[in-house]
């Protein structure tokens, strides 16, 4: 009888941990992307175009997720993403521009694409080292010509619940929305991501098409972009909307800068044990910190 009681709590107590800790999501293999010839490596590290940091391999970065339209449990996002549609696919650009142009997912992918290893800090004190491919966002914008009074860039995800059922919750405020200033947008670091690892994006890491701002927290780098659109004015953010006091519009990585619920000092990378320093500006100072010369970047957080 003992015996029996054991056996039927070990089942129980079995079954509540694969529920609680679910078992990597199987990867579906993406389409093999054709990279432009990378630079050398000195100069792609004094650019930060990469980084001497061990990657972060692609079983974590596929199934350590936040992306609240599928899910926000970071281990179910893989599951609730499987099967997303990306095909056909537009991104529409617009605003102040002398060119406003709708470019469909192939003609995005017609831009010479790049590696970029970048360092990713999530704002909740975790990151990873990502093979992103891409293409800077300034190749995009120049198409458009950005008029003389265009100061920012608005950004927004795909609205469709039927294909991003968490979007039928109240979480966030739907469509998830973000923004830059334009001298931020049209910085070399700043690009838009169509792959990582040599394959398409999977769907729970942003796919078919998103922005990687490397020196920001990563809730900056908006996923499944499908609408940019140039303004005068500093738009609003889904983060900032949600609580300000807690996520400003800048969001710069900052160790020195603590979120109100935690200390920004340190991070925990992924694959790691302990915890490392954070870098201001996420460790690409070099060459981002002009753009913020004389701010307070205790009051622009």
């Amino acid at each position: 009888m003992r015996a029996a009681v054991l056996a039927g709590t070990a089942t129980a107590t079995s079954l509540l941990y694969r529920r609680l800790n679910p078992p990597p999501a199987e990867r579906t293999e993406g389409e093999k992307l054709a990279t432009a010839t990378n630079a050398p490596k000195e100069e792609a590290l004094n650019n930060g175009y990469a980084v001497s940091d061990a990657l972060t391999p692609m079983e974590a970065i596929t199934n350590y997720n936040n992306f609240y339209e599928f899910d926000t449990s970071k281990s179910g996002v893989a599951y609730a993403a499987k099967g997303f549609v990306t095909r056909p696919w537009a991104v529409a650009v617009a605003g102040l521009v002398n060119k406003p142009r709708v470019f469909d997912l192939d003609e995005l992918l017609k831009f010479q694409l790049e590696e970029r290893i970048y360092r990713l800090r999530c704002v909740e004190g975790w990151s990873m080292v990502i093979p992103w491919i891409g293409f800077p966002l300034q190749k995009l914008l120049e198409q458009v010509e950005p008029t003389s009074t265009a100061r920012y860039v608005a950004f927004q995800t795909l609205l469709d619940p039927q294909r991003m059922p968490n979007q039928r919750t109240g979480v966030l405020d739907w469509p998830y929305v973000e923004g830059l200033r334009l001298d931020e947008a049209m910085h070399p670091l700043t690009i838009l991501a169509t792959g990582l690892y040599g394959e398409t994006l999977p769907p729970q890491d942003g796919a078919p098409i998103r922005l990687v701002v490397p020196w920001k927290y990563g809730f900056k780098s908006i996923k499944s972009v499908v609408k940019i659109t140039l303004v005068a004015d500093e738009p609003p953010t889904t983060w900032n909307l949600q609580a300000p006091d807690e996520y400003g519009f800048y969001s710069n990585v900052n160790p020195n800068v603590p979120h109100p619920r935690w200390s920004q000092a340190t991070e925990r990378r992924i694959g790691e044990y302990g915890r490392r320093d954070t870098l201001l500006f996420n460790g690409y100072g070099e060459q981002v910190a002009h753009m913020y010369q004389g701010m307070d970047l205790v009051k622009n957080f």
